[in-house]
C-alpha cells in the first residue's frame, strides 16, 4: 500500500478543443442526449402525422410511456450491459469510449416519460366525455404530478417522498391507463402493450422475499453485510434491500468472492436510514428483483483501467478487483481505513492490490482526487478511468479528465 503526501502536484494534460469540450458539458451528456433523441423523435412523428388522430395520440402516448417503464426494467438494463460490452477491446478507443457510457441509459426513460405525457394530455385535450373524461383528466394531473417530483431540485431535496410518488404514482397511473383504455374500446395493440407493461412492473416484486443477513460492525461508521440465500450475483452487480418495501429501497453494490457462494454489501453511513441500519443490525431483509448491473461493468471495454473511490465508494469497485477480469490500478482515499472498515477488508483490497495508492484523509486531508485519477492512468497505461465516489467529486473526476481527452465514468444519481 503507498500512502503519502505528494511533494510535486503532477501536471494535467490540456484540455482539448473548445468544440470537443463542449460535448463533454456536463448538460450535453449522453443521458440528456438521449432523452433529447425521444423527444426530437416525437416531434418529427408529429410533424410527419401533421393531424395526428385521437387513436394515434393514444398509441403515440401509450409508446412512449412504455419506453420509459421498460428501461428501466432490471432484465432489460442487464441487457443493454451485455449488449455494449459485448464489443472487443481492440475496436477503436473512440467506439468503446461511447459504449461505456450505457449507464446513461435513464435519458429514454426520461424522453419517453415526458413525450408520453404530452402526447396524453393533447389527447385529452381534444375532448372526452362522461367517464372517459374524468380517467383522462385525473391520469393527466398524476402525470404533472409525477414529473414535476422527478425534476432534480424536487428529487435531491425530498428523495424519499420522490420515490414514494414514482412509486405508487406510477402503479396508479397504470391503473387509470388500463381504465382509460377499457373505456375506448381498446384494439389488441393498446391490450398487448399494457399487458407486456404490467408484467414488467410486477416482475420483481414476484421475487419479493425477507431473506437472512450476518452484519460485521468493523466501525460505528459501516456494517459489511454478507448474504447466503442461494444468490451468488456476477461481480459488478448491485442489490437493493429494505426494511419496508412499500416504502423504500436502497442499492447496494454486490461484493461476491470468487469461488464462495453469496455475497456482501459494504454499507455506510450515510443519512437516517443507513444509520439505523447500522445502529439497530437487522438480522432479516427484503429483497426483490434480480442482481442489476451496474456502471463498473464497462471495464471489459478496456485494455487496463483505473478505479478511483472515496469511502465506501470501494465496495463497487472491491468485485471487479477480486474477479482481476481486466488489468486495475487502485486509488482510494477514505477516513482511517483500517479503524473504519476493518483490517481484514483493508488486508484482502492489498491483497489483490499491492500498488494501491490509499490516501487516508484524516491524516492528510483531502487530496486533489483528479490529478491523482490522471496520475494513476498514466503510470499504469490505462485506456479509462472509473469513479465511485460521491456525486459533487465524481463528476469532478469524469468531467475533468473527459475534458482532457480521457475516458472517465461515474454515476448520474438518475434514480
Amino acid at each position: 500500500m503507498t500512502t503519502f503526501l505528494r511533494r510535486e502536484a503532477v501536471e494535467l494534460p490540456p484540455l482539448t478543443s473548445l468544440p470537443r469540450r463542449l460535448l463533454k458539458h456536463p448538460r450535453l451528456m449522453h443521458y440528456n442526449r438521449l432523452a433529447a433523441l425521444v423527444l426530437t423523435a416525437n416531434l418529427a412523428f408529429l410533424w410527419a402525422s401533421w393531424v395526428p388522430s385521437p387513436q394515434t395520440m393514444g398509441r403515440a402516448a401509450l409508446a412512449d410511456l412504455a419506453l420509459a417503464v421498460l428501461v428501466r426494467q432490471q432484465y432489460v438494463i442487464n441487457l443493454f450491459f451485455r449488449l455494449a460490452t459485448w464489443a472487443p477491446p481492440t475496436w477503436p478507443l473512440k467506439i468503446r469510449w461511447t459504449l461505456g457510457k450505457v449507464y446513461h441509459f435513464g435519458g429514454l426513460h426520461v424522453g419517453g416519460a415526458l413525450a408520453g405525457a404530452a402526447w396524453f394530455l393533447a389527447l385529452t385535450l381534444t375532448g372526452a366525455d362522461g367517464p372517459s373524461a374524468v380517467v383522462s383528466w385525473t391520469l393527466v394531473a398524476l402525470l404533472a404530478v409525477i414529473v414535476a417530483t422527478a425534476l432534480p431540485p424536487f428529487r435531491s431535496r425530498h428523495h424519499d417522498h420522490f420515490e414514494k410518488i414514482h412509486r405508487f404514482g406510477g402503479w396508479s397511473a397504470l391503473a387509470l391507463f388500463w381504465a382509460h383504455t377499457l373505456l375506448s374500446t381498446p384494439g389488441p395493440v393498446e391490450v398487448s402493450v399494457l399487458a407486456v407493461v404490467t408484467f414488467s412492473v410486477a416482475l420483481p416484486w414476484l421475487r419479493l422475499r425477507k431473506v437472512p443477513v450476518r452484519l460485521e460492525r468493523p466501525s460505528p461508521h459501516v456494517v459489511l453485510a454478507r448474504f447466503d440465500h442461494g444468490e451468488t450475483p456476477f461481480a459488478g452487480s448491485s442489490t437493493a434491500i429494505s426494511r419496508s418495501p412499500l416504502t423504500e429501497w436502497h442499492s447496494f453494490a454486490n461484493v461476491p468472492a470468487p469461488g464462495e457462494s453469496g455475497f456482501r454489501l459494504t454499507i455506510s453511513r450515510a443519512g437516517d436510514w443507513t444509520g439505523s441500519f447500522i445502529d439497530d443490525l437487522p438480522p432479516k431483509v427484503w429483497v426483490k428483483g434480480i442482481t442489476t448491473a451496474g456502471v463498473a461493468n464497462i471495464e471489459t471495454l478496456f485494455k487496463k483501467v483505473v478505479y478511483v473511490a472515496t469511502g465506501s465508494g470501494i465496495g463497487p469497485c472491491l468485485p471487479h478487483l477480486l474477479a482481476a477480469e481486466v488489468p486495475a490500478r487502485l486509488v482510494w482515499a477514505t477516513r482511517d481505513p483500517r479503524t473504519t472498515y476493518g483490517d481484514d477488508l483493508v488486508d484482502e483490497i492489498l491483497a489483490v492490490q499491492p500498488h494501491a495508492l490509499v490516501w487516508d484523509t484524516s491524516r492528510h486531508g483531502k487530496p486533489d482526487m483528479v490529478r491523482l485519477a490522471y496520475e494513476a492512468y498514466r503510470d499504469f497505461g490505462a485506456e479509462a478511468v472509473i469513479c465511485i465516489s460521491n456525486k459533487k467529486l465524481t463528476w469532478q473526476v469524469v468531467h475533468g479528465l473527459e475534458r482532457r481527452g480521457i475516458p472517465a465514468y461515474g454515476a448520474i444519481w438518475d434514480s
